[in-house]
């Protein structure tokens, strides 16, 4: 008789949980501030990908859909890499994008590829540091360039920027 059935958690669970809240509560900042870090640390480190739904192959990402070997995105949609040689690099650190590929630490985007550090793209191509371009393939800071001197000075600029 006297066990809840309703009772999610034992009660070793119960004591540990109650430990836990009591050592919460008597740290100081220090101690806190020490706890979010090695809780952050833990969750970079954790290949999960919480919130996520339908994605296969992805790894620390959060709140995805229909994703496919993704590294550290948020909140993107329907990003994958290449479906030809399904060999090539995949979107990494990338935020609200939809639909794109190859994409490295960029936000809003939409049915782009190989674009790094863009924010607000829509169906562009081969675009490095560029903003709110639509239809455009190798730009630099919005700045057209020659499909030979846009890989020469990307090259240079990863290197430079270590990405």
């Amino acid at each position: 008789m006297g066990k809840d059935r309703g009772a999610s958690m034992s009660a070793p669970d119960a004591q540990q949980e109650a430990r836990a809240r009591e050592e919460v509560a008597a740290m100081n900042k220090r101690a806190f501030l020490d706890q979010y870090q090695q809780l952050a640390r833990l969750y970079t480190s954790d290949p999960g990908n919480p919130g996520s739904y339908a994605c296969e192959g992805c790894e620390r990402c959060a709140n995805c859909m229909f994703c496919r070997d993704c590294d550290s995105c948020y909140q993107c949609t329907h990003c994958t890499r290449c479906e030809l040689c399904n060999n090539c690099s995949h979107c990494v650190e990338c935020k609200q994008c939809h639909h794109c590929a190859y994409c490295v630490q960029s936000e809003n985007c939409t049915s782009s590829a190989y674009v790094v550090l863009c924010r607000n793209l829509s169906d562009c191509n081969y675009c490095f540091g560029c903003v709110g371009l639509s239809k455009k393939d190798f730009h630099i800071l919005n700045v057209p360039f020659p499909r030979t001197e846009y890989f020469k000075q990307v090259k240079r600029l990863r290197a430079e920027m270590g990405i």
